[in-house]
């Protein structure tokens, strides 16, 4: 039985971080996502997304692009027309998790139930540690020296002292580092044998998207993930051979219905996968926790990064990070 009409609404969420959050592109100390919900009946359905302005992204144009699909809601849109009524990126993301949420509640069934997922589990999952200089590192590594994957941001003049210092700080943790795009050739061709020496498992974007050719043709001792090359399957195909894993954020794939698709689509083609996320709250993690089910690396540590999350948030313990309860989402 119908409901009736779906109704939509979007706005801004402004989170504060628990501390300034510095990347190679820049510091921020809170994070402005936008907050959409789908109400249909007595039903509402939610979802959370991270307008990025590395892609040209802004609150106000992703507010802007999500309430323009009023209509189409209105008139029954699903989920699958979505998909080709809107580009990749955080609107569609947003409007795509909402979707899922208010299948959910309207069917009684959980998510990863309707994706014809098992019953999704605790995933370890990393936790980032901004740039900053080397003895700041060394400190916040020693504070969070318990966590088992520790992943650093990178970047800039100085990455292998910063380096040294977490793992001075954090001798136990396995390490992944994220450069987001700071690197050229010839320093992952440096680094790359200091930080197996370091024990660090993997590097994020050494070198800018658009810019990563020359990765086809070079010996790649330490493992390279894809991040900005990396979107929804139309970008796939330019990224084989070059690297060996991809990591999918559902800011970039426009929901989990893509990321789901892209995710088997890279298991067949032989990459790796590593589910990241945004800076933002529980709401935006708890979808991306089904298509982190299975992934080689999970970097699911947005909540841990503010200072306020919303009411029944995600779980992390010392199994990690824990699937949604469906008062939150799905």
């Amino acid at each position: 039985m119908s409901d009736g009409p779906m109704r939509l609404q979007a706005e801004e969420t402004v989170l504060a971080l628990a501390e300034k959050f510095t990347i190679s592109r820049g510091s921020r100390t809170q994070a402005r996502v936008v907050t959409v919900h789908i109400r249909q009946g007595t039903h509402i359905g939610r979802g959370e997304s991270v307008p990025y302005a590395r892609y040209d992204e802004t609150v106000p144009g992703v507010i802007d692009a999500i309430l323009a699909l009023s209509d189409d809601l209105e008139a029954g849109m699903t989920r699958a027309q979505l998909q080709d009524r809107m580009p990749a990126g955080a609107a569609r993301n947003a409007v795509d998790c909402a979707l899922w949420d208010l299948e959910a509640k309207r069917s009684g069934k959980r998510a990863y139930a309707l994706a014809g997922l098992a019953k999704p589990h605790a995933m370890l999952t990393a936790f980032t540690l901004s740039l900053e200089d080397p003895q700041t590192m060394r400190e916040k590594a020693r504070r969070h020296s318990a966590m088992p994957l520790l992943k650093v941001k990178l970047g800039g003049e100085n990455d292998l002292v910063r380096l040294e210092a977490v793992r001075q700080g954090a001798p136990d943790s396995t390490i992944i580092v994220d450069a987001n795009e700071g690197w050229t050739q010839q320093v992952y061709k440096e680094l790359a044998p200091e930080l197996l020496r370091l024990g660090v498992k993997m590097v994020e974007q050494p070198m800018p998207a658009g810019d990563d050719d020359a990765l086809a043709d070079m010996q790649r001792p330490l493992p390279v993930c894809a991040d900005e090359s990396c979107h929804d399957r139309s970008t796939l195909g330019d990224l084989i051979g070059k690297y060996d894993m991809i990591n999918i954020k559902l800011d970039k794939t426009g929901g989990l219905t893509e990321a789901l698709a892209l995710k088997a689509d890279a298991q067949r083609a032989g990459l790796g996968i590593m589910v990241g996320c945004m800076v933002s709250s529980s709401l935006a993690m708890a979808p991306a926790v089904l298509a982190a089910q299975g992934a080689d690396i999970v970097d699911l540590d947005g909540p841990l990064l503010l200072a306020e999350d919303h009411t029944n948030p995600l779980k992390y313990d010392a199994l990690g990070v824990h699937p949604s309860e469906p008062e939150l989402w799905g």
